[in-house]
C-alpha cells in the first residue's frame, strides 16, 4: 500500500492488497526472472544440447530440445519471465527456428546490464546503447550474409539439416532434410510459401529413416463401405460440403401414415432422392467423393454399385488440402456439381499404414499440397522429430523467401562481437559501455555451444576470436570435434532472418525490462516474502516489504518448481 504524507495524515493511494517494488529492487527482480528463464533453456542449445522432460499436472510427458515448446509447457507465472517467453514465441512465428538462441541472448543482455546498473549506469543509457548496438549488428549481418539461389537444393538441404541437428532426428537428418526441401518447393506458388500446406502424418512403428514424402494428401479415414473399390486409378475427385442424406425439414413435421402402401411410397421417395444424388455424381464422371457430412446407408449402396469410392465426415482442413492438391472445387450441394468442379488424381487408394487404414490421394498433376509421413519407434520420438521438421520447414521457407544465409556454429556472433567492439569506440558517452556489454553478451552463443559439447568455453572462444581476427568470418565451433572450422565449407548454414530476428527480439525484450523501475501488483506476486524491518511505520504490503521480498526474487517461487 503506497502512502504519501500530507500534513500529518498519510494519503493512501494503492489498495491494501497491492504490492510494489521500486527502483533498483524492481530492476533486480525483473533481471533475475529473465535470467532464470534463460538458464532453463540454455543447456538445450546446439547439436550437443541436452533434452528436458516436462510432466504436466495430468501426467502427460513431453521430452524436448525445442526452446519454444519447453517454455510453453513450463508453468511460468512471473510477468517479467513471461516477457522473455514471448521472445521465443515471436521467433517461432516469424522464422520457425532460433528460439533458444533468442532467449539465451536476451538473458545475457540482462545479466550484462545488471553489472552496469550496479556501477550506477542509468537504465535509459543502457537502453539507448543496446538499441544502437542492435541496429549496428543488423547492418553487420547484412554485410556478411551470403546470397543463395532459391533453386540451390544443396544449400537448402544443408540449412534444413542444420535446423534439425540435435533434435532427435540425428540418424536420418540428411534424408529428412531432403524430404523437407522437396515438400517446401512443391507447395511454393505465386503467393509465396505457406508451410501449412505441408501436412505431417505421424505413424508410430518402423524407424525414422522409413519416413517418406507423399506428393498429395493422406486422409485418416476409411471408405464408407466394404463393397466400394480399394483404389481408383485416374480418378475424378469431388468434394461435397454437405451430407449425402435425405434432407430433413427445417421445422418439426409429423407424417401420418394410414396404410402400408403409403409407407412403402414414402420410403421409395427417400430412396429415389438418394439415387438422384448418386446419379448426379455418376453423370459428371466422379470416381471418388469426399463428403463433409454423413452418407446414408442406401446412398452407400448406390455408390458402391457405381464403383465410386466415398469417404464421409472429412475435416475442413483435409478437404482444403485435397482441393489444393487435385484442383477440385468444393460444392455445397450435389445438385450443383459440374465437371468443372472435379479435381484429378492418378491414384486414390485405401492403404494400411502401421495397422491403420488411411486414404491416399496421389499422382496429382501439380502437388500444391503434400504430406510428410514420419515414422519412429515411440510417440515421444515422433513428436520430437515433428518439432524438428517444423523448424526445418520454417528455415527453408525463410531462405527461399529472403535468399540470404549466414554460416552457423557461433560464427556470426563472434564476428558481430568483434565488429561491435570496434564500433563502441565511435560511440560517445556512457552508451559506449552498453555497446561493449552487448558485444560481450553475443559471445554467450559460442560459449554455450562449447559448454554443451563438454569443451572448454574459454579455449574455444580464444580460438574463434583468433580465426575471426585473421579474416575468416565463417569460422565456427565444431561441437563434435571441438575444432574451429570454416562453417561455410562444412555446409552449416542458417537463414539471415533467423539471426536478425533473434537479436532484435532479444534486444527489445531486454530494453523493455530494463526500463521498468516500478512493479505494482494488484495482489500477491507468488513467493513474495514480506520483510517489516525496513520501515516500522509501513504496512506489510508497502514498498518496504516489497523491497525485501521481491528483490530476493519473489514471484519466481512458482517457477523454481517448474524448472
Amino acid at each position: 500500500m503506497a502512502q504519501q504524507q500530507m500534513g500529518n495524515q498519510p494519503l493512501i493511494v494503492l489498495s491494501e492488497d497491492s504490492q510494489r517494488t521500486s527502483g533498483k529492487d524492481a530492476q533486480s527482480m525483473n533481471i533475475t526472472a529473465g535470467k532464470a528463464v534463460t538458464e532453463a533453456v540454455r543447456t538445450t542449445l546446439g547439436p550437443k544440447g541436452m533434452d528436458k522432460m516436462l510432466v504436466d499436472s495430468t501426467g502427460n510427458v513431453v521430452v524436448t530440445n525445442d526452446g519454444v515448446t519447453l517454455l510453453r509447457e513450463m508453468d511460468i507465472d512471473h510477468p517479467a519471465a513471461n516477457m522473455i517467453v514471448e521472445v521465443s514465441e515471436t521467433q517461432e512465428d516469424e522464422v520457425g527456428d532460433g528460439t533458444t538462441s533468442a532467449v539465451v541472448v536476451a538473458g545475457e543482455l540482462l545479466k550484462r546490464a545488471e553489472e552496469l546498473i550496479e556501477q550506477d549506469i542509468h537504465a535509459s543509457t543502457l537502453a539507448q546503447g543496446y538499441r544502437q548496438a542492435a541496429e549496428q549488428a543488423r547492418e553487420e549481418l547484412e554485410e556478411i550474409a551470403v546470397d543463395v539461389d532459391a533453386d540451390d537444393e544443396e544449400i537448402l538441404t544443408q540449412i534444413a539439416a542444420t535446423a534439425m541437428t540435435g533434435k532427435g532426428a540425428e540418424n536420418a537428418k540428411d534424408q529428412l532434410a531432403s524430404l523437407v526441401v522437396d515438400a517446401v518447393q512443391a507447395v511454393a506458388d505465386e503467393e509465396g510459401i505457406d508451410t501449412d500446406n505441408v501436412a505431417v502424418e505421424k505413424v508410430v512403428g518402423g524407424s525414422i529413416d522409413e519416413s517418406e514424402l507423399v506428393e498429395g494428401v493422406i486422409v485418416d479415414k476409411e471408405r464408407v463401405s466394404e463393397n466400394m473399390p480399394y483404389f481408383v486409378e485416374d480418378a475424378n475427385v469431388a468434394i461435397v460440403d454437405d451430407a449425402l442424406e435425405v434432407k430433413e425439414t427445417e421445422i418439426d413435421t409429423e407424417v401420418s401414415v394410414t396404410d402400408p402402401d403409403q409407407l412403402e411410397e414414402f420410403l421409395q421417395r427417400e430412396e429415389a432422392q438418394l439415387q438422384e444424388m448418386v446419379d448426379q455424381l455418376v453423370e459428371v464422371g466422379v470416381d471418388a467423393v469426399f463428403v463433409d457430412g454423413g452418407i446414408d446407408d442406401m446412398a452407400q449402396h448406390f455408390l458402391a454399385q457405381e464403383g465410386i469410392l466415398a469417404v464421409r465426415r472429412v475435416k475442413d482442413s483435409d478437404a482444403g488440402q485435397i482441393a489444393r492438391a487435385t484442383g477440385a472445387t468444393a460444392v455445397s450441394s450435389v445438385s450443383d456439381i459440374t465437371e468443372d468442379d472435379l479435381g484429378f488424381a492418378g491414384n486414390v487408394a485405401q492403404q494400411d499404414v502401421a495397422g491403420d487404414q488411411r486414404i491416399f490421394i496421389e499422382d496429382v498433376e501439380d502437388a500444391k499440397s503434400v504430406t510428410l509421413i514420419l515414422r519412429g519407434g515411440t510417440e515421444h520420438v515422433i513428436d520430437e522429430i515433428d518439432r524438428a521438421i517444423e523448424d526445418s520447414l520454417g528455415v527453408v521457407r525463410t531462405t527461399i523467401e529472403d535468399g540470404k544465409v549466414l554460416a552457423g556454429g557461433g560464427a556470426p556472433e563472434v564476428e558481430l562481437s568483434l565488429a561491435l567492439r570496434d564500433y563502441a569506440d565511435s560511440v560517445g558517452g556512457r552508451e559506449q559501455l552498453a555497446v561493449e556489454a552487448f558485444a560481450d553478451a553475443l559471445e554467450v552463443i559460442p560459449r554455450t555451444l562449447a559448454e554443451n559439447a563438454g569443451l572448454d568455453p574459454i579455449d574455444s572462444l580464444v580460438e574463434l576470436r583468433s580465426a575471426h581476427d585473421g579474416g575468416n568470418a565463417a569460422a565456427g565451433l565444431d561441437a563434435y570435434t571441438g575444432d574451429t572450422i570454416d562453417m561455410a565449407e562444412e555446409g552449416v548454414y542458417e537463414p539471415l532472418r533467423v539471426k536478425t530476428q533473434a537479436i532484435e527480439s532479444a534486444t527489445e525484450a531486454a530494453v523493455m525490462l530494463l526500463r521498468i523501475d516500478d512493479v505494482i501488483a494488484a495482489g500477491d506476486l507468488k513467493g513474495g516474502q514480506v520483510d517489516d524491518d525496513d520501515d516500522d511505520d509501513m504496512p506489510a504490503g508497502g514498498p518496504g516489504g516489497m523491497g525485501g521480498g521481491m528483490g530476493g526474487m519473489g514471484g519466481m517461487g512458482g517457477m523454481g518448481g517448474a524448472m
